[in-house]
């Protein structure tokens, strides 16, 4: 018994071992990928998503002809020839009409980007570069559909996301964002400014105010007789605080600020939806996509492989995303905080 208390103690303080090595080890790798991701360079990657949704579709054409018999499958086959022939035909008439009129061949293209947001709108960045490289090829005859998802977070980096999705609509393009989960605060946010809003029926839409949460230690500090000091120039330059002691006149000071907040989130709507009733949504509430409707935050109940698989039936459809490569200490990071996520849960 004595021989297995001894080897669980060992086994034990050898996995402590472990984790605080990889504990440190993570803080390094982390020190070292903030550092080269300012200076790393990414890729703009584009898919054709016609093609993506073609070659699925002779797949399960493909599966279903080797279920049926010899004598049905060939009759398929055979139609499928023939309509593909008719296809070709109609394509080769339209491009010789065009030479003739001496007209290039016009088509509506639509560029899916997508968003998923974080606290920090940490991808507003990558947004900024794929937005700046579509303007260089898109039209006002196109269409940008934002693929958005987020439960909002830090207003300034909204507001920096929201801008860019301004830019498109600066140059006359016009911008659809579908929801298929969430756009609340500041993902509802970026949403507004959209020519048009397409959620999915259970996605959650609104949550229009401002908010800010912190714990407060200064009891706990002074039960253990410990004192917190702060020096500070400018009346308003910390209002609340984790460890001071806070006053009336610090939170009097803190609402103000998220009123404005909240005005000036209300005022960003208002200029891009003026259809909404603000004394209705701006409540702080967030409502599911039926609802949201009702209100007239959002324009149709759809969700987005619904209105990108409509649109693919008559336009080309690409989607493209800014792809950054990962550092060796990136990599190394991740399965480093994976393996601690897993043993330390």
């Amino acid at each position: 018994m004595d021989f297995f208390l001894n080897l669980a103690l060992f086994s034990s303080k050898a996995l402590m071992i472990v984790v605080a090595t990889l504990l440190i080890l993570t803080g390094f790798l982390a020190l070292i990928s903030k550092g080269k991701a300012l200076n790393k360079k990414g890729k703009l990657k584009i898919t054709h998503l016609n093609k993506q949704l073609d070659e699925a579709k002779q797949e399960i054409e493909s599966a279903i002809l080797d279920t049926l018999d010899k004598k049905h499958r060939k009759s398929i086959q055979r139609h499928q020839k023939a309509k593909q022939k008719l296809e070709k035909k109609q394509v080769k008439k339209i491009k010789s009409e065009n030479r003739s009129e001496k007209l290039p061949p016009s088509k509506k293209r639509i560029f899916v980007l997508t968003f998923e947001g974080d606290i920090k709108a940490s991808q507003a960045e990558n947004l900024r570069k794929e937005v700046t490289a579509l303007l260089s090829i898109a039209k006002p005859t196109d269409e940008v559909v934002l693929k958005l998802t987020s439960p909002g977070g830090v207003v300034h980096g909204y507001g920096f996301a929201a801008a860019q999705l301004d830019r498109i609509k600066q140059k006359n393009i016009p911008l659809t964002i579908t929801i298929d989960k969430v756009a609340a605060s500041g993902g509802y946010m970026m949403a507004c400014v959209a020519d048009r809003i397409v959620a999915a029926p259970f996605a959650i839409i609104g949550s229009i105010g401002a908010v800010i949460q912190m714990p407060n230690f200064n009891k706990w500090l002074k039960k253990h007789d410990i004192e917190f000091e702060q020096l500070t120039a400018g009346e308003h330059k910390r209002t609340l605080t984790l460890f001071g002691q806070n006053t009336a006149k610090g939170r009097e000071k803190m609402q103000e600020e998220l009123e404005t907040a909240h005005e000036l989130f209300k005022n960003f709507i208002r200029m891009h939806r003026p259809q909404v009733d603000l004394t209705q949504v701006a409540t702080g509430e967030h409502w599911f996509g039926t609802q949201a409707l009702n209100y007239l935050l959002v324009d149709e109940l759809q969700t987005s492989d619904d209105y990108l698989f409509s649109l693919s039936k008559q336009h080309d459809v690409y989607q493209l995303w800014y792809q950054q490569k990962n550092s060796t200490a990136q990599r190394l990071l991740k399965k480093t905080t994976s393996f601690l996520q897993t043993y330390t849960m």
